[in-house]
């Protein structure tokens, strides 16, 4: 990612300087990065530091702009002003009124900012269908369910073509017009001042180049109503947090007879008391009789499909952790499971009978 470099340093210019003097580096660098004055192996380069001069004096040659960046820098002018919206208010005719450029810098000035618009002409509106957006729906699911699968109903709500129009938005028997500000384009031209301007979408007809005169009284001229939806939605074995479950065509409508978006649903695992999930794998823990840990022996073990035996060896510790191969969750891909993870901990009785306490205080005496 390309990191911008201080306005006030591309300028040379300290911050605290006057209006007047970033005017004046701005024109300084203006000529010495004019095309007439460079080689035309430099040219592309004087090109983008043109470019980089002119949207530093934007910025700071404009008192609201200015304070936005001295508080916030970059972030606060890119993340309010459009490119276009940057250089709006600027003085650029003044100045090269002043330096004689006349229109040969015009011309090259559009090279440079393509979004404004003059000599290069208007640019048409691709009116053709359009594909309608995706919607994305976050589902619940339980540990059990990512283990066997499940069907999972879901209600939403979603854009779709108007039944009575067909998606025209035009009552029947009518049609659209061309937009009589555009000419059909769909954009407007608007003056910065002097030769600049720039281009945005027409506020008439909201850039589509066509206005409706008699609208569908269904969709009130938009084409799409907006209906609930219910659906079942597959889920595969193995899913986690975060798998996207796509289904097709069951997104927004498409603008101008374009095809559907689709649905995403993206699964949510609830938390479960039992086990701890790390990718196919299971966690659990479990205690055992102190006895069970000296000497040996097998307990019973919860796996989440099944009750299982596990061998405890002699002389196991508290804090032991066991593996049971293939007893974790399947891969979503390939359907091998992954393995379950045991921690013992040793259960240390808390009431003891006299005979308990006779035994293991010979326990205690034949160890010493």
């Amino acid at each position: 990612m390309t990191t911008k470099r201080d306005y006030y340093e591309i300028l040379g210019v300290p911050k605290g300087a006057s209006e007047s003097d970033v005017q004046q580096a701005y024109r300084k660098l203006a000529v010495q990065y004019h095309p007439d004055r460079v080689p035309s192996e430099k040219k592309e380069e004087a090109r983008e530091k043109f470019k980089e001069i002119s949207e530093a004096y934007a910025v700071l040659c404009d008192a609201q702009k200015r304070r936005m960046y001295d508080q916030y820098g970059h972030v606060g002018i890119d993340g309010r002003y459009s490119q276009e919206d940057i250089f709006k208010g600027a003085d650029f005719d003044s100045v090269f009124h002043d330096l004689g450029f006349g229109t040969g810098f015009e011309s090259f000035f559009g090279d440079v900012f393509d979004f404004f618009g003059g000599s290069g002409g208007r640019k048409i509106r691709k009116r053709g269908p359009e594909r309608g957006a995706d919607i994305e729906i976050p589902v619940n699911i339980t540990l059990n369910d990512s283990y066997n699968g499940a069907e999972k109903p879901i209600s939403f709500y979603r854009t779709e073509t108007c039944p009575t129009c067909n998606g025209s938005g035009t009552k029947q028997g009518t049609t659209k017009k061309t937009c009589p500000v555009c000419r059909g384009t769909g954009q407007q031209a608007s003056s910065l001042g002097g030769f600049l301007t720039f281009t945005q979408p027409c506020n008439k007809c909201r850039g589509s180049g066509e206005i409706i005169d008699t609208p569908c009284a269904t969709c009130a001229g938009r084409g799409k109503i907006k209906q609930p939806t219910s659906i079942t939605v597959k889920i595969p074995k193995g899913v986690n947090s975060g798998t996207s479950i796509r289904v097709r065509s069951k997104g927004e409508a498409g603008e101008r007879g374009g095809p559907p978006g689709d649905l995403y649903v993206v699964v949510r695992l609830e938390k479960n008391n039992m086990f701890d999930r790390d990718g196919d794998d299971l966690y659990t823990q479990t205690k055992i009789p102190f006895h069970t840990a000296a000497i040996g022996g097998d307990i019973d073990i919860t796996s989440i499909k099944e009750q299982l035996k596990m061998k405890i060896p002699s002389g196991t510790q508290s804090g032991k952790v066991f593996r049971l191969k293939e007893k974790g969750m399947p891969n979503i891909h390939t359907g091998k499971s992954g393995d379950l993870y045991i921690k013992v901990l040793i259960d240390v009785p808390t009431k003891l009978s006299e005979r308990q306490k006779e035994l293991l205080r010979e326990f205690a005496h034949l160890s010493e």
